[in-house]
């Protein structure tokens, strides 16, 4: 290596230390220590993997370089070079994937994998993520990659674990979905950074059908691992921008920031059918078939946020009570308040629906409008 190689690679570490410094949000610290692990190592694709604090679950992950468009592999304790990684707290240089025992070959990851160089990520005695590059050609890495990849690891490692701990402090420890304290806050700044872009901004309610009876009939295990595959489920059907939230026992939020009721639509449809039609393998030879029920919203640049969900809700709930296993669109919300509480025909021009009531909440109650053609949503209150 070059003195001039050394002073850029020196360089390179300082840079990203800046940068991990100033506090950033996690997702834009992994993606730089990905970005960095690129451009020092050898290969075309680099990831990295942030666990809980159990050290089996995986909170999140960024990638760079080549097939970043693809959803990224799922994480196993034990299995494949990660989990590898994990369990042996050290690092693994693979030289070539397919003859090897360590390398978990995945389905349709987006690009080739010839050889493989990962490393632990440490907070205190504890692995806490994984950071991987790969190249398509077999032997890309050399031992000296590998010390500079633990390099990188070493300095990146102090400044992911304060963030990581920031992370799970708005995490659902059982989902490992954004917790329902973090909804409001980043709906707010969603719907400025949609109002300021000019972009669309939607919503999807989920919810298990019936989830109540998977308790009663099997336990409080059997429940909560019906919840974990309904999230990992929601997650491998959606964008990695889209923003996952527990907000109940049995329901989800996914905020979904550019997108239009038209492809919320089928990402709903999408998620559905992967409930219904794919039965849930529980452990010890338990399979359950369970499925949800989806609601679709659009933001209507008007409503406030409050509203926003409101009106997701209340086509959820028209769905479960349609029986359930099926999507619903929000209707049109008027963004008008009734005059008269005692008012039963809607107030929308040239319609002669009548109103009825769909979720009473917080002082107001909203009616939705009988009519097919119709069907705006109205409220009573302030």
């Amino acid at each position: 290596m070059s003195t001039r190689d050394e002073e850029t690679t020196i360089e390179r570490l300082l840079a990203l230390t800046q940068q991990l410094r100033r506090k950033i949000p996690l997702d834009q610290a992994m993606e730089a220590i990905s970005d960095t692990a690129l451009y020092l190592l050898p290969g075309e694709h680099a990831s990295l993997r942030v666990l809980d604090d159990s050290g089996t679950r995986l909170l999140c992950g960024a990638r760079s370089g080549v097939g970043v468009e693809a959803r990224p592999m799922s994480f196993s304790p034990g299995e494949g070079a990660i989990g590898w990684v994990v369990a042996h707290k050290s690092a693994i240089l693979i030289e070539e994937a397919a003859s090897d025992p360590r390398f978990k070959r995945g389905g349709d990851q987006g690009f080739t994998i010839g050889s493989l160089l990962a490393v632990p990520l440490w907070a205190d005695a504890r692995v806490v993520g994984v950071l991987g590059c790969t190249d398509p050609q077999p032997r890309a890495f050399s031992d000296r990659d590998e010390a500079l990849a633990l390099l990188l690891s070493d300095c990146a490692s102090p400044y992911l674990e304060r963030a990581r701990l920031e992370r799970l402090s708005i995490t659902d420890p059982l989902t490992m979905a954004f917790n329902s304290r973090y909804l409001a806050p980043r709906l707010a700044e969603e719907f400025e950074r949609a109002r300021r872009n000019e972009t669309l901004l939607s919503v999807l309610v989920l919810a298990l059908d019936r989830f109540e009876q998977v308790g009663e009939r099997h336990g409080a295990p059997v429940a909560d691992r019906v919840l974990q595959c309904f999230s990992d489920r929601i997650r491998s059907s959606v964008r990695l921008s889209d923003i996952l939230v527990r907000c109940g026992e049995e329901d989800f939020i996914l905020v979904m920031p550019d997108m239009t009721l038209h492809g919320a639509q089928i990402v709903a449809e999408r998620i559905r059918h992967s409930m219904g039609e794919y039965p849930l393998e529980l452990g010890a030879g338990l399979r359950l078939t369970q499925t949800a029920s989806c609601a679709v919203a659009t933001w209507s640049r008007r409503e406030p946020a409050e509203a926003l969900e409101q009106r997701a809700r209340a086509a959820l709930n028209e769905a479960r009570r349609q029986g359930g296993d099926r999507t619903m669109l929000a209707r049109h919300f008027s963004g008008r308040q009734l005059d008269a509480r005692g008012a039963r025909r809607c107030l929308r021009e040239g319609c002669g629906g009548e109103l009825v009531e769909v979720q009473p909440e917080q002082g107001r109650t909203y009616h939705r409008c009988t009519d097919s053609g119709c069907r705006s949503i109205w409220y009573f209150g302030d």
